[in-house]
């Protein structure tokens, strides 16, 4: 009889540690809003800059710092758009953004109140 893995627990991820073949690490994510203030913003626009969050999150999290991108929220009327993520700190979102080259007003740590 083939047994299931155990299923993670919503925001922990497990990393393979260093040398030592089969040990994991455990790492606990918060979720994180980045605020952006965007006049003058295209759809296409948007849409490069969400792919290129999206891209720039794999690209860390392949590297070892794990960044997930969840999904954004743009409010036309005011140019706002508010980016969700999910990583170990604020820190790290803001490293993915500044790579990805993405303006943003501020980080700050949130709740994803998404029902299940």
């Amino acid at each position: 009889m083939t047994r299931c893995p155990a299923a993670k627990p919503p925001g922990v991820i497990y990393t393979a540690a260093g040398q030592g073949a089969g040990r994991e690490r455990r790492t606990t994510l918060g979720t994180y809003m980045v605020d952006r203030d965007l006049p003058g913003v295209t759809m296409e626009q948007l849409a490069a800059a969400q792919k290129a969050a999206i891209e720039t999150s794999k690209k860390f999290t392949a590297e070892g710092k794990p960044v997930r991108y969840i999904r954004s929220t743009f409010v036309p009327g005011e140019a706002h758009c508010m980016c969700l993520f999910e990583a170990p700190n604020a820190a790290l979102v803001r490293e993915v953004n500044e790579t990805a080259k993405i303006p943003f007003t501020r980080i700050v740590e949130a709740a994803d109140l998404t029902p299940k």
